[in-house]
């Protein structure tokens, strides 16, 4: 039988890196890779299902499952994990001292439904007790144009959102004075350009993060793997294909972080990162499979619900119905 022609869009990852260049062939597919920031691959992907497969935003997964709407299964490949105590940022003016401090605050985020946000949303709630419906909520783009939603906002009457004027950004409202603080995507330039206006809610977030993660067992979850219910439907030995080439992948990855030939120049720093990570996480810090994922994954599905953005909790088993090692 001929090998299944395939196309999957994803970023140019370590990790994804093994797939696009060839070393790494998954099982019965000749793999077409399209690189593409995440950014251009998830409206392609949600609105037009325009790839067999693709990374994916873990939250809008998550919500259109909830809401009986999803033409996708994901595989428990997580391509994309960060902490996001180290987003939250305040004006210094703002009276904002801890996190009860943003009870009634005006508070400014690019995607409302992004995995990002709903995480950081779930960390003031779940952690310190401030829910979604105590803060006002603007959205737009960070620094430029506003971007659509990534799956469509119905939220309930308590949930106070608004959409900021086209020729505004989150950014500029911040530095005016007319937001209270900012839930980023990315590192605000404010921030990078040292004004005065700005700061992180949480000075020290490393060891922050650190103790959340040691309390919760929650490394959050950005990005997944999806592949596209029709193709699953007919081919649904896929799943364990990508799932197995996706792994292969990234043990190349990481056995490469310790190729001391290659990284001479940055390795003394490399190695003791590597080795704190090793220290904190075990052996296997950066995970795939749902196991080792589940704490982060029920807390999402919990989150989403929580946020006026889901009708009910996904069990774990709902989201990969394909594969749970």
């Amino acid at each position: 039988m001929p090998n299944l022609d395939l196309n999957i869009a994803c970023w140019d990852y370590d990790r994804t890196r093994p797939l696009t260049d060839g070393r790494v062939q998954p099982e019965g597919i000749n793999l077409d890779i399209t690189v593409l920031r995440p950014r251009e691959i998830f409206p392609r992907m949600l609105q037009d299902q325009e790839f067999h497969a693709s990374e994916m935003s873990l939250a809008s997964y998550v919500i259109l499952k909830a809401r009986d709407q999803c033409p996708f299964v994901a595989i428990p490949v997580m391509l994309s994990k960060i902490f996001r105590h180290d987003c939250i940022y305040v004006r210094h003016d703002a009276g904002i001292i801890e996190p009860a401090d943003l009870r009634g605050k005006r508070i400014g985020l690019p995607q409302y439904s992004s995995t990002a946000g709903v995480f950081i949303k779930g960390l003031m709630q779940h952690e310190y007790g401030v829910s979604p419906q105590e803060m006002t909520w603007f959205m737009g783009g960070q620094d430029t144009p506003a971007p659509a939603p990534l799956v469509p906002l119905d939220l309930p009457s308590d949930i106070h959102l608004e959409f900021i004027p086209e020729d505004k950004t989150l950014e500029g409202m911040l530095a005016d004075g007319e937001l209270d603080a900012l839930f980023a995507t990315y590192i605000p330039n404010l921030f990078l350009d040292g004004s005065p206006t700005i700061a992180r809610l949480f000075p020290n977030f490393k060891e922050v993060e650190q103790d959340y993660y040691r309390r919760t067992g929650i490394f959050p979850i950005m990005h997944t793997v999806v592949i596209r219910e029709d193709v699953h439907r007919e081919h649904p030995w896929v799943a364990a294909s990508l799932y197995d080439a996706f792994s292969q992948a990234k043990e190349l990855a990481v056995g490469g972080l310790y190729d001391t030939d290659a990284l001479a120049l940055t390795l003394p720093f490399l190695i003791d990162h590597l080795e704190e990570s090793r220290r904190i996480f075990g052996s296997d810090y950066w995970s795939y499979g749902v196991e080792s994922n589940r704490p982060a994954l029920e807390g999402l599905s919990q989150y989403v619900v929580d946020q006026g953005l889901a009708p009910r909790v996904v069990s774990i088993e709902e989201l990969f119905p394909a594969i749970t090692p």
